[in-house]
């Protein structure tokens, strides 16, 4: 069963808050550890793990290990995938005529089964207690009714399953907000951030598959496609908002918000 949804950012500033906005937000992100403790398994979905035009991957290495640090930030640590319920979501979307493959590295099965993890897993992951988990990578190539697609298959083989599943949506939204940062300041950053706290905290996510492709590519996000497969996921009960938090204390915004079944 689908028990919840966690959309969680994956910047520093969230680790070690600077300020109150960023510790309302490291708060919420506590609190969707918190709601998270008793469920068997995580689906997380994450943009900075491997990388395809026009494919999404399901990760099925047995062995998630930490690699990639960001800013020089290192979090150490070894997780384990379900790989029961991974083979289970590929061979769904596999099904359903969704574009995904399979991804392993080394070996099949055992010790040898290793895959790197990202500060895109890693961030979320420090809020959450350690439990198996299937690692899923959305891609910015596919349109958004397969993605929206993609989801409703995803939420029904996690609805489907004796487990309790959280679904983990690793994002981060525009990166364009201050004139300091590597993209510079652009003002579609805080249009599009400003949209999507709407969208969430007036219960309006079913207006997310209208959000106009223009503002998307200019606000240098990559929460959206990762969003849509959530929308889609949504699709298989009622979900309740919980709670939900903003804050961007450097050059991108972070939101992180818990929805939990009615």
């Amino acid at each position: 069963m689908l028990v919840g949804i966690g959309l969680m950012p994956h910047g520093n500033p969230v680790l070690e808050p600077p300020d109150e906005e960023t510790k309302k937000l490291a708060e919420v992100l506590r609190d969707i550890g918190k709601a998270f403790v008793g469920v068997d398994s995580y689906v997380l979905i994450s943009p900075h793990n491997v990388r395809m035009s026009d494919h999404i991957g399901v990760v099925m290495a047995e062995n998630l290990i930490s690699w990639l640090g960001f800013e020089g930030k290192e979090l150490p640590g070894e997780w384990k995938t379900d790989r029961e319920l991974a083979e289970k979501i590929y061979r769904a979307e596999k099904k359903a005529g969704i574009p995904v493959v399979d991804l392993n590295f080394a070996s099949l099965r055992g010790e040898y089964s290793r895959w790197p993890l990202s500060w895109g897993e890693l961030i979320p992951l420090q809020f959450l207690e350690k439990k198996q988990l299937v690692l899923m990578t959305p891609s910015r190539g596919i349109d958004r009714e397969t993605l929206m697609k993609l989801g409703e298959v995803l939420g029904r083989v996690l609805e489907d399953s004796e487990k309790r599943i959280a679904l983990i949506v690793s994002a981060d939204h525009g990166h364009g907000h201050s004139e300091n940062g590597p993209y510079g300041k652009v003002k579609e950053s805080e249009e599009y951030d400003r949209l999507i706290m709407e969208l969430i905290n007036e219960n309006r996510l079913e207006e997310l598959p209208s959000v106009p492709e223009e503002l998307v590519n200019k606000a240098l996000v990559d929460s959206y496609w990762g969003m849509l497969m959530m929308l889609g996921a949504m699709s298989i009960g009622e979900f309740e908002l919980k709670e939900s938090a903003y804050a961007c204390p450097t050059y991108f915004g972070m939101a992180g918000a818990l929805w939990l079944r009615k």
